[in-house]
C-alpha cells in the first residue's frame, strides 16, 4: 500500500464536509489507524472558478462543470489521487482518463423549502420573492407558482441561509443533503415533494472521481467495495442517462429521479421551458437493472422527451439580475 493517497477537494464548507466524511470511510477501509486518516489520506482544498465567481449564474460563466474543473485538471497532473464531487455537478461526460470510480449511498435528494415567514411552499403570498440559482427550481416553481419573483441567489449555504433570515428573500430553495450533511436542517420548513420538484440527475449523491488507469489498482480495490452503494449507482447511471440524451447542463431545466423498490427501477425525468409554462415528463421501469441498462432506460426517456420538447436552452443574455 502506497500513501498518501491524496483526496482533491473544494474548499466550501459542504464540500470539505463531504470530502472529510469520504475522508475517514477511504481511510477505514483500506485499514488506517483512526489517528493516521489525515495524514495517509490527506485533503488537498482547491479553489475552483465555479466557488470564485458568485455574483453571477453558472449558466452565464460555463455552467456546472466549473465546479470541477480545476479539480479535474489536478488529478490527471497528478497532484491529487482522488476527487470527491457533488454527483449534480459532475457533467455527463467525463474527460479522457478520468472515471467515476465509486458511489456511495446517497443522501435525501429532496428540495427543501427555507424562509422566515412561511411554513411552506404553497403559503407564499402573491409575488413572493423566491430565492435560487438554479434553471431546475426557477422553472419548477413558477410551474405551480407564476405569480412568483425568482430572484438569483448565489453563495454558500451559511450566505444563503443568512440572507433568507434576513429577510432579503421570502424564501430560497437548496438541496436537503447538502444541508444534512452540514447539520443545519433546522431552518427547513418543508422537504418538497419529489413530483412537483423532482431532482436534478445525481442530486444528493456523492462521486469518487480517479485515473481510469488508477480504478482497478490494488490500493483503490478496498475503498471502492466498501464505500460504492450498488442501487445508488444504478439509480445515479439512469438519471445520468436522462441528463445525457437531455443535454442537462445550467442551461436547461432538466430533472431526473430514479429509485428501486422490490427490485424495480422506476425512473421519472422531465425538461420544463425556462419560465414553467411548459412541463415534459417520461416515466419507465426496469425489472432486475445492470448498469448499462439502467443508463439506457434514461437515455431512451430523455430522448423522448427531448423529442417532444425541443430545445429548451436558456441564453443567459434573456435573464434578469
Amino acid at each position: 500500500m502506497t500513501f498518501p493517497l491524496r483526496i482533491g477537494t473544494r474548499r466550501s464548507k459542504l464540500a470539505l464536509a463531504q470530502s472529510g466524511m469520504m475522508q475517514r470511510a477511504i481511510g477505514r477501509a483500506l485499514g488506517v489507524p483512526e489517528a493516521e486518516i489525515e495524514t495517509a489520506v490527506p485533503l488537498v482544498e482547491i479553489v475552483t472558478t465555479g466557488d470564485r465567481v458568485q455574483d453571477r449564474r453558472l449558466l452565464e460563466i460555463g455552467g456546472k462543470a466549473l465546479f470541477t474543473k480545476e479539480i479535474e485538471e489536478a488529478l490527471l497532473d497528478g497532484r491529487i489521487d482522488l476527487a470527491i464531487h457533488s454527483m449534480k455537478d459532475v457533467p455527463a461526460v467525463q474527460p479522457d482518463g478520468l472515471c467515476i470510480a465509486a458511489i456511495p449511498e446517497r443522501e435525501d435528494a429532496r428540495d427543501a423549502f427555507v424562509s422566515r415567514n412561511y411554513a411552506s411552499f404553497a403559503e407564499l403570498p402573491i409575488g413572493a420573492r423566491l430565492g435560487t440559482a438554479s434553471l431546475r427550481r426557477q422553472a419548477q416553481a413558477l410551474a405551480l407558482r407564476p405569480d412568483l419573483k425568482v430572484e438569483m441567489l448565489r453563495g454558500n449555504i451559511d450566505t444563503r441561509l443568512r440572507r433568507a433570515a434576513e429577510g432579503e428573500f421570502d424564501a430560497i430553495l437548496l438541496a436537503v443533503s447538502g444541508m444534512t450533511r452540514l447539520g443545519v436542517t433546522d431552518p427547513i420548513r418543508e422537504k418538497l415533494s419529489l413530483d412537483a420538484f423532482l431532482p436534478a440527475p445525481g442530486q444528493g449523491a456523492l462521486a469518487i472521481q480517479t485515473r481510469t488507469a488508477d480504478a482497478d489498482a490494488a490500493r483503490n480495490a478496498p475503498w471502492v467495495d466498501a464505500l460504492n452503494h450498488a442501487e445508488t449507482a444504478l439509480c445515479v447511471a439512469a438519471e445520468r442517462g436522462a441528463m445525457t440524451a437531455l443535454e442537462g447542463s445550467c442551461r436547461t431545466a432538466v430533472g431526473a429521479y430514479a429509485r428501486i423498490e422490490n427490485d424495480m427501477l422506476r425512473l421519472t425525468t422531465e425538461m420544463l421551458s425556462p419560465d414553467g409554462s411548459a412541463r415534459w415528463r417520461r416515466v419507465g421501469e426496469l425489472p432486475q437493472p445492470a448498469l448499462a441498462d439502467a443508463r439506457s432506460l434514461g437515455q431512451r426517456l430523455g430522448a423522448e422527451v427531448r423529442a417532444v420538447a425541443g430545445d429548451q436552452d436558456v441564453d443567459p443574455a434573456t435573464l434578469d439580475g
